[in-house]
């Protein structure tokens, strides 16, 4: 019997990324020997490899990646893998628009795709299904409304598909939409999970290779109250009030004006308190009061307000309005002289 080296890459699913990089956290690997379930537990570092605490009998173990954190006390199971003689192994990658690295994402409109990637299949019919073919299954869940996932129940995921992969090599497949359950589509936040599983067989029970989670957060809406579109300011301009909901993970949003008629992709003067630059790995709200539109609106005529945000998915107009400045002082009279 042989030891196994594993390697370590923590991908934390559920833990906002600023905190899973802080002190709070502790790490270990369980083992767990087949079939009779005996564990062991085996402290690691973030990254790196060991060696397996136990050998690896001819039943197989499932090795788990697993979390602490220390205040409040709570556990995350980030990864699981098995390995016997002749399971072969996965790796499942999720593919968006969303360069972060640290746990796959997108945002509820749009696509994203998935490559499995299979090696040790065996292709001899006389071998046993489980060195044959895998399982492959893809389960959806939904967030409860303005939160991260933290608390949900994953066993009470739905099953969206379970399909079967009998060959080595890459398979890609590809999603135009998520199918996070929820009636309006551009609010709909959770996971979606695909993960791989080896057949049962008289040697070895039904066991994960691999799986990833990819998590869905709404699109940003606003409200913007204090100017409606078409008004004529013929004094000092009224108080903004902004409210930001559901901002995506590393975006910029801001309210900019400029002069003229609405025209996409202009680059125009970003008003002073209505921007908000959301560094944190979840969705984000805020409520502003833009008090000085007076400092970037000084000469009358014709201006163009827009509400733009910056993504990972490209540069969005949310809102534009067109306003008339007339501030000029107008006095009605009549000159006469007297001889």
């Amino acid at each position: 019997m042989k030891k196994a080296i594993i390697t370590l890459l923590l991908f934390c699913v559920c833990v906002p990324v600023r905190e899973a990089s802080g002190n709070d956290y502790v790490f270990f690997i369980r083992q767990i020997q087949m079939p009779d379930n005996l564990e062991w537990d085996v402290s690691v570092a973030q990254t790196g490899q060991i060696q397996s605490p136990l050998e690896i009998n001819p039943h197989g173990a499932r090795f788990e990646l697993w979390s602490i954190r220390n205040a409040p006390l709570r556990s995350y199971l980030l990864d699981s893998t098995y390995v016997n003689s002749y399971i072969p192994v996965s790796t499942v990658r999720i593919i968006s628009e969303d360069p972060y690295e640290t746990v796959p994402r997108t945002r509820a409109d749009r696509p994203f795709s998935v490559e499995v990637t299979m090696v040790g299949l065996s292709s001899d019919p006389a071998a046993p299904p489980a060195a044959r073919s895998v399982k492959l299954l893809r389960h959806a869940q939904a967030y409860p409304e303005q939160t991260i996932g933290t608390e949900i129940d994953r066993d009470l995921a739905n099953l969206l598909s379970e399909g079967t992969l009998t060959d080595n090599g890459t398979h890609s497949l590809a999603y135009p939409v998520n199918a996070i359950p929820g009636a309006d589509r551009t609010k709909v936040r959770g996971e979606e999970r695909f993960s791989v599983f080896s057949l049962e067989d008289y040697q070895a029970p039904e066991s994960l290779l691999d799986s990833v989670t990819l998590q869905v957060w709404p699109m940003t809406t606003h409200s913007l109250t204090g100017m409606v579109n078409g008004q004529v300011i013929k004094g000092a301009l009224p108080e903004l009030s902004i409210e930001y909901i559901d901002l995506y993970p590393d975006s910029w949003t801001y309210l900019q004006a400029y002069k003229g008629p609405p025209v996409l992709g202009t680059s125009g003067i970003i008003v002073p308190g209505s921007s908000v630059l959301v560094d944190a790995s979840v969705p984000q709200n805020e409520i502003l009061r833009v008090k000085d539109l007076d400092s970037v609106i000084r000469e009358d005529g014709s201006w163009t307000l827009e509400v733009v945000t910056v993504t990972p998915f490209g540069t969005e107009r949310l809102q534009h309005l067109t306003i008339e400045v007339d501030r000029t002082i107008r006095v009605n009279g009549t000159l006469n002289t007297v001889n």
